[in-house]
């Protein structure tokens, strides 16, 4: 039981010094805020349109993590969602993002951003420059069509067969996106991209749900950076995971598994474990359970026709070994994490840290605070008036 104890004190100072700093927090709530009210301001073009701004990845997720390096980026994605009926009757994809990209023009020359507004296939970003490296990507979207809901609903339903009330929910947050690659971006269509990063963070909070913990909902049209007071045992096996997974990949980011994927097998495989030693070990060991050999092989649990894998067999990125590199890294977390929680000296410990999260606890540290063993000093046999001396001349 003491063991036990030091398992689980030692994994939660980790994820202290894995959690956002307060004023990184703070700043990236800020600059949320920010940009949301901009679009409200007087003069906005936007001002009589009815718009949504929510975030979503994983700062809405509570899963968002520091970086390895101090200079390394943080980004915070978010939705802008335009109500307006009929919107794809009268404008493409491109003038919806040309619309939007106008604004955050405007925005970056009023608050003082030097780089330029940068067009991604999906989004806008802006980039900050000052006391904390930040990125913003904005979605620009619209409301996906009754008729077109309803039918998303349905697709729910025969895939995963969820609760009604829930299938209601997910499909009320999808939405249509921009998308540059879409065929029909520059051409009134109704075929648009669909994606639903809110219903996603609806699904995942669910998950949560498994252990009777706290789910958190916002429905402000103004949609806040969820503010989660604890989290979840499932949000702190993420964190971990991805720590793990960053460490692992630092020289070959490229073909690191995407957080998406981890989020959405640990989520599955979850079931509801309250310690924390507990739920990371038997996570790690059920992600593959959830891993389809037929596509697609990660599906997406609140659109069951993405595939979330669907790089580990397109051509272009053959050469970054995606499938195999995942199995490889989950391997390898479950030998680490397993040494981790069955370690008692303090060196030992020590060096699993830093060589497999890099994360730094001094050894005075762990054997006050969490009890882990001091390293035994080596036994010196003397020998007293020994009767011969064989390093002697005879």
């Amino acid at each position: 039981m003491v063991q036990k104890s030091i398992n689980k004190n030692i994994l939660i100072e980790m994820i202290e010094q894995l959690d956002l700093p307060e004023s990184i927090d703070r700043k990236v709530r800020e600059r949320y805020i920010s940009l949301s009210s901009w679009f409200e301001r007087e003069n906005s073009s936007l001002r009589d349109i009815n718009i949504d701004i929510f975030s979503q990845g994983s700062f809405a997720l509570g899963t968002t993590i520091k970086p390895l390096k101090e200079d390394e980026e943080y980004d915070l994605d978010m939705g802008c969602k335009l109500n307006i009926e009929g919107y794809k009757g009268s404008h493409t994809q491109e003038e919806l993002k040309q619309i939007i990209g106008q604004e955050l023009e405007l925005y970056r020359n009023r608050v003082g951003i030097e780089k330029p507004l940068e067009e991604k296939r999906r989004c806008w970003r802006l980039e900050y420059k000052d006391e904390v490296g930040f990125h913003l990507d904005i979605v620009p979207c619209i409301p996906l069509e009754n008729e077109r809901k309803a039918l998303y609903e349905q697709r729910l339903y025969e895939t995963y067969g969820y609760e009604e009330t829930f299938n209601q929910e997910v499909a009320h947050f999808a939405v249509n996106i921009t998308d540059t690659e879409n065929e029909n971006y520059s051409s009134l269509s109704d075929e648009w991209n669909i994606s639903n990063p809110q219903g996603y963070v609806r699904w995942f909070q669910n998950q949560m749900q498994k252990s009777n913990q706290a789910i958190f909902e916002s429905r402000a049209s103004i949609e806040p950076v969820p503010v989660y007071e604890q989290k979840s045992i499932l949000q702190r096996c993420i964190q971990l995971l991805k720590r793990h997974r960053d460490n692992m990949f630092e020289e070959n980011k490229d073909s690191k598994p995407i957080s998406i994927i981890i989020t959405t097998l640990a989520s599955r495989a979850y079931d509801g474990e309250q310690d924390l030693e507990e739920a990371i070990i038997n996570i790690i060991n059920k992600m593959p359970l959830y891993i389809s050999s037929q596509k697609p092989r990660v599906p997406n649990p609140v659109k069951p026709e993405e595939d979330f894998t669907d790089r580990w067999d397109n051509p272009k990125f053959s050469h970054l070994n995606l499938e195999e590199n995942f199995k490889i890294w989950l391997n390898q977390a479950y030998l680490d994490f397993k040494k981790l929680l069955e370690k008692e000296k303090t060196e030992e410990i020590r060096s699993i840290l830093n060589e497999n999260f890099s994360l730094n606890v001094s050894s005075e540290r762990l054997e006050k605070e969490f009890g882990y063993k001091a390293p035994s000093m080596p036994t010196v046999q003397v020998i007293k008036n020994p009767s011969t001396k064989p390093w002697c001349p005879k």
